[in-house]
């Protein structure tokens, strides 16, 4: 092999060697819990594990749209105008295209920069300039068009590591999109179901005013035939119009949710309206799925993760400083005093040049920056730990609430049959002069309180569905992060 093979073959593993030097640590993951099962998914007691498992409807399984499990078409139409007309979501998308921008801005630092442009000026020069040469023109034209070329190569990965701090901030903005819509979408069903929990409340109240209207005939009949007294009367049309009240001040509540609602679709809510539509669907089952698998489910969880990429990639940017920049640079183009001799080769002109330079002495600015980047990136990775933690906690939250408000709505259903049977016996006993009306007006009272409390806990139970699917991230997953 010549001496000359031998140099450009040494020249090129040289160049291919600086080409790879990326200095900083490269990023790993960091690791945070994950516990094997949800605690609120274990068997029940005296079940032993291995014949136990808890109920997963494939069709149940979360999707992108996973508002669709509840079949419920109005909420469906909702949903669907979030993501056209939402302003929260639009600033979101919005800031997801500013970070991905951001990327293509890094990038460009890979390429040389180029610039050209012509240049024509008439000078007048002094005479008795130190240089001046006797007889030489001290006035004339000079018409320039040239080029510049200007690259610093990335010998020790600052630009790489700047890329990759860039993508892996834009990523993680998009984590936060989805965290957006899925925030959004999990309060239109939350508002959404609360105004039909309110539309259940007036229904029931709807049918006890009819009920305690009656009541209110039953007693005036049985005070003008002699055998009921004016104080069952008053106590009768008391009982009515307080339910009437509570009627009337359930509208409050429900208006707020509607205005809600037509905030989040986008539209102004003087122009926004709902038909009431009590609350009496079935309650979808949500699963819960693994621990581990939640990791990959959460935005906010990726978002996390991918802010501690970018810090980490932060210090390599910081450690870079540390060594020598280097830049190369070019000039070329024509010059002449003639436009007719302008473009020729002999007003040919170019240069070609390096410079390196090494910051020898900052007063230790580069140690503290590289100290800045590490302890940043340390905030960051406790942060994502901390919203691991979170997302468990809440997970555990609304599965535990799930199961306890299952149990309550059993134990409530009950206490409405016996209320219910409790104000028959004593209606019962009314019309034959056996009790008083005050036996039943504590009877209704009793009743209607328990129908209330029983509507209520069907609401919570719709509530606690709804943010269940939030926590678990609401069909959502890592694959969905652009790879950029």
């Amino acid at each position: 092999m010549s001496a000359l093979r031998i140099q450009i073959v040494g020249s090129a593993v040289f160049c291919a060697l600086i080409a790879g030097c990326t200095v900083g640590p490269n990023y790993k993951r960091p690791a945070a819990p994950a516990p094997p099962a949800f605690k609120e998914t274990a068997p029940p007691p005296g079940i032993p594990n291995g014949t136990w498992k808890q109920a997963q409807p494939s069709d149940q399984v979360l999707r992108g749209k996973w508002w669709e499990i509840y079949h419920d078409s109005q909420l469906n139409a909702l949903e669907e105008k979030v993501a056209i007309s939402n302003q929260t979501l639009k600033a979101a998308t919005e800031q997801y295209f500013s970070a991905r921008a951001a990327v293509q801005v890094a990038r460009a630092a890979y390429y040389p920069t180029l610039s050209a442009g012509p240049s024509i000026s008439r000078q007048h020069l002094s005479q008795n300039r130190p240089v001046s040469v006797p007889g030489s023109l001290s006035q004339y034209n000079d018409f320039v068009i040239s080029g510049q070329a200007s690259w610093e190569p990335d010998l020790w990965g600052q630009v790489r590591r700047t890329v990759e701090a860039s993508r892996a901030t834009a990523q993680a903005s998009a984590a936060d999109l989805a965290n957006v819509e899925l925030s959004v979408r999990s309060e239109l069903a939350q508002d959404y179901f609360e105004l039909r929990g309110l539309d259940l409340q007036k229904q029931l109240l709807d049918n006890t005013v009819v009920s305690f209207q009656d009541y209110l005939d039953l007693t005036e009949t049985r005070f003008k035939g002699g055998v009921a007294t004016e104080s069952d009367v008053a106590l009768a049309q008391t009982q009515l119009e307080s339910t009437r009240a509570q009627d009337i001040d359930v509208g409050v509540a429900r208006s707020q949710f509607e205005h809600a609602i037509a905030t989040l679709i986008g539209e102004p809510a003087s122009t926004f309206s709902l038909a009431q539509t009590p609350l009496n669907m079935p309650l979808p089952q949500v699963p819960a799925g693994l621990p581990s698998e939640l990791l990959e489910r959460r935005p906010d969880i990726a978002g996390m993760e991918r802010r501690a990429d970018a810090a980490n990639a932060q210090i390599g940017v910081a450690i870079s400083a540390y060594y020598p920049n280097v830049t190369l640079g070019g000039t070329g183009g024509f010059e002449s005093r003639n436009p007719g001799t302008w473009i020729q080769g002999p007003s040919a002109l170019w240069s070609l040049g390096a410079s390196a330079s090494e910051l020898l002495f900052d007063a230790g600015r580069r140690h503290a920056v590289t100290e800045q980047a590490r302890d940043n990136y340390e905030v960051t990775v406790a942060n994502y730990r901390q919203s691991v933690l979170n997302a468990f906690q809440e997970v555990e939250d609304n599965l535990a609430a799930l199961r306890i408000l299952d149990q309550e709505s059993a134990t409530q259903a009950a206490a409405v049959a016996a209320a219910e049977r409790s104000l028959q016996i004593s209606t019962n006993r009314y019309k034959q002069g056996l009790d008083t009306y005050l036996v039943v007006l504590t009877a209704q009272t009793a009743l209607l309180t328990n129908q209330r409390t029983q509507a209520d806990i069907t609401t919570r139970q719709f509530a606690a569905n709804v943010l269940l699917i939030k926590a678990l991230g609401g069909g959502w997953d890592t694959a969905q992060l652009p790879k950029m």
